[in-house]
């Protein structure tokens, strides 16, 4: 068991998602953006590594434009070797990296553009992931994405785009059961004809479970991930109170993950914290886990 936080850290004054607007556009301002970014994920991952967080989700925003046409920088080529140092560092901390593009990713959207632009996106994903030369245990995670008024057919058309994209993408993608549209038992029957690993988002599961138990739903989507894919990924988050329904909190509420802790055994997973204090609320969920045989250090 790992434990991470996505994209930022908020007590470095550094950020690796650095962007600019679209109209300010060069190459040249692309490759400086782009340097202090790659700079700041290795600060980040230094950080990490002394507190044993050993999971972190890398921000779409590391290179910024990449899968939009205005973008003709061949970054990759340009960074190859730092890319190949810092996957190297991740290998050799025993660390393991995830990637989050924007609800934005739509591969079941009835338009053919925003199918064109997702996939597009998703092969940029993919690209930083293989640059870094990780194996098929960094996955890029999205939503299922919207029903379009025809939930089986919008699921169909989830099916038959995840059949039709690339290899790259295929070895990485997770989806994962949202709130509101997709649930678990509506996952589970996309990976019954596609095979694709569920990522099950705990707190969305206890929103939208379709009556499936906190045990089952570990057991039901950690079924759905091979040896090559790495273990389960669960992301978890509370309710934000007086927020709402849906909201995830500012901070951890360590009694409820102790509870979820003790409740999750014997499953073995890495946790992604969905909270807004990122690597402070990982920090603390670090001391509770300690006492747990399924964590790692470092």
């Amino acid at each position: 068991m790992k434990i991470g936080y996505p994209c930022i850290n908020t007590t470095l004054s550094c950020t690796s998602a650095k962007t600019f607007r679209l109209a300010s556009y060069s190459e040249e301002r692309l490759i400086e953006t782009v340097s202090t970014n790659l700079d700041c994920l290795e600060e980040i991952l230094e950080y990490n590594r002394k507190k044993d967080i050993l999971f972190f989700r890398i921000s779409s925003d590391l290179i910024p434009f990449a899968s939009h046409p205005i973008c003709k920088a061949k970054w990759e080529d340009i960074f190859r070797s730092r890319f190949e140092c810092i996957g190297d560092r991740i290998r050799n901390y025993n660390m393991r990296v995830s990637m989050h593009p924007d609800q934005f990713v739509l591969l079941n959207s009835p338009r053919p553009d925003v199918v064109s632009n997702s996939t597009a996106e998703l092969l940029y994903h993919a690209k930083v992931l293989n640059l870094m030369k990780l194996d098929g245990s960094a996955k890029i995670q999205i939503h299922v994405g919207g029903v379009y008024g025809d939930k089986k057919e919008a699921s169909r058309r989830f099916i038959d785009r995840y059949n039709a994209v690339p290899e790259a993408i295929k070895e990485r993608l997770v989806i994962e059961n949202d709130e509101r549209l997709y649930s678990l038992s509506d996952c589970m029957a996309i990976n019954y004809e596609t095979g694709i690993p569920i990522l099950l988002d705990v707190f969305h599961h206890s929103i939208l479970s379709d009556g499936i138990s906190f045990a089952d739903s570990l057991s039901l989507s950690g079924s759905t991930w091979s040896d090559e894919d790495g273990i389960p990924i669960v992301d978890y988050s509370t309710q934000q109170e007086g927020a709402r329904k849906g909201r995830h909190t500012d901070s951890i509420d360590l009694h409820n993950f102790t509870s979820f802790l003790e409740k999750s055994l014997p499953f073995n997973f890495d946790i992604m914290l969905e909270i807004k204090d990122k690597e402070k609320s990982a920090e603390a969920a670090i001391r509770v886990a300690r006492k747990d045989e399924r964590f790692q250090v470092n």
